[in-house]
């Protein structure tokens, strides 16, 4: 039975490359909706293919083998009769180093709705307005739009891949260490904007560092070699872990 506050379902999901790199191990995991649902762990754990798996982005890599379901609202995202292209749309990804397509601020912006074959122009300038606001950078940027985005800050640039996700209406942002690229400024608007966006969509977060999981966190999953080892509230979990490998790592023990 699909739990609506539980917007994915990762059931007994297991995935090997053909190469042997990173993998995952029977994740059963419940993303929850409008909330900041946190993913850490030293590196090579399986967070980054856990999101990779969730947009089929996995569909592009050389895979051996894949079990179990992932449901996204109830619906079975691995089937491969499923819409990748509306399922990207619905699930936006981040990544950890801006990523500006070479144009404008204003085309990055409506580049994918263009894709998707909106072509009014008037529709277009306001998702690009409406997105950026979001975002929180439309004062920063609004006398800027036929600029080229590699003309402002990495910061900017960060939020401005976050507005091209944001003008699509997804459903759920995944981001992978979006903050491992900035400074410290820059950080925190990142976190005060995914603070506020939580309000109308689900967050997925990889943080770069325990301290930025703790604080982020509405619900923290710690992985290891593959494997999901816990999953809690995250207020509780940082405090008082179950496991004595998450609390190992939350007090800097190892990663």
């Amino acid at each position: 039975m699909v739990n609506p506050m539980d917007i994915i379902q990762i059931e007994n999901y297991y995935i090997t490359y053909a190469d042997g790199a990173e993998s995952l191990r029977k994740i059963n995991l419940r993303i929850k909706t409008n909330a900041i649902n946190v993913l850490f762990g030293p590196a090579g754990g399986g967070k980054s293919t856990l999101l990779r798996a969730i947009n089929r982005l996995n569909d592009l890599t050389d895979v051996k083998e894949v079990k179990g379901r992932i449901l996204f609202k109830g619906k079975d995202i691995l089937d491969p009769k499923l819409d990748v292209t509306e399922l990207r749309r619905k699930i936006g990804i981040v990544f950890s180093r801006p990523m500006p397509l070479p144009m404008t601020v204003s085309q990055n912006v409506s580049y994918g709705l263009e894709v998707a074959g909106e072509r009014d122009r008037r529709k277009l300038d306001e998702a690009v307005e409406k997105a950026l606001r979001l975002a929180f950078l439309w004062d920063e940027v609004y006398d800027r739009l036929n600029d080229p985005a590699n003309a402002i800050s990495g910061g900017q640039q960060q939020r401005l891949c976050m507005a091209r996700v944001l003008a699509l209406e997804p459903e759920v942002i995944m981001l992978d260490e979006p903050t491992s690229a900035l400074d410290p400024v820059s950080t925190a608007r990142i976190e005060d904007l995914l603070q506020d966006l939580k309000a109308k969509y689900t967050i997925i977060l990889v943080p770069h560092n325990v301290q930025q999981s703790s604080r982020m966190a509405d619900h923290a999953s710690f992985f290891l070699q593959s494997e999901l080892i816990e999953t809690g509230e995250g207020k509780k979990l940082f405090v008082a872990p179950k496991d004595k490998r998450t609390q190992d790592y939350v007090e800097g023990r190892f990663g």
